[in-house]
């Protein structure tokens, strides 16, 4: 049996010098909770695809990571997230990183997955791949100092699958004619996100 922590690349503090994730690339983030003004950003799981996941910890207190803020703003590379608005956020607040461009595979689920509420990358891993992912570490403490096995397995994982559900959501896309409407709603993310810290996480300002 392989070893599932072989492609499993632990970095402290940024990413190695020289790292080159192509020209798509998957990322997610941890954090000690879900609330942008009081939980911090703990860990940055990137992909490029290839079933190798690169973990780059962030220390309490820590502010910058340059290697990996440039990669997150180079307008050649195209950023894979699943709820984008979530950890552009997060990365925004505690890094200074605006990320750009964006792909986020919730949204473009929810504008062509019309027949269910289940939006989860757990539920579209398991219709669309047929990839069962298991979520026990999702709430575990990501603030520690040393990152268990099995902490560092459940964070790849979500970041291993998002270019095989692209490949499937944009043919949905096509197939719906959604995908100029996915594209703006991907480009107005950064926005929504500057809007989430500036205190109107919940507002709906087109509303009347």
């Amino acid at each position: 049996m392989s070893d599932p922590l072989a492609n499993i690349h632990l970095h402290r503090g940024d990413l190695p010098e020289g790292l080159d994730l192509g020209p798509v690339v998957a990322v997610d983030t941890e954090a000690m909770g879900l609330v942008h003004g009081r939980d911090r950003l703990c860990l940055v799981q990137l992909s490029a695809g290839d079933g190798v996941c690169h973990l780059v910890q962030i220390r309490k207190g820590q502010n910058e990571a340059p290697r990996l803020a440039a990669m997150l703003t180079d307008r050649a590379v195209l950023k894979l997230f699943h709820f984008a608005r979530f950890d552009v956020a997060l990365l925004r607040r505690d890094l200074g990183v605006l990320t750009s461009p964006l792909y986020c595979t919730k949204i473009a689920s929810k504008l062509v997955r019309t027949y269910t509420d289940r939006h989860g990358l757990r539920e579209l891993c398991k219709e669309l791949l047929g990839v069962d992912l298991q979520k026990h570490q999702q709430t575990s403490d990501w603030g520690a100092d040393e990152l268990s096995d099995a902490q560092l397995t459940y964070a790849a994982s979500d970041v291993l699958h998002l270019h095989a559900l692209k490949a499937k959501l944009d043919a949905m896309l096509a197939r719906e004619d959604r995908g100029e409407l996915a594209a703006a709603c991907f480009g107005f993310l950064a926005t929504r996100a500057e809007l989430d810290l500036a205190g109107w996480p919940e507002v709906d300002i087109f509303a009347h």
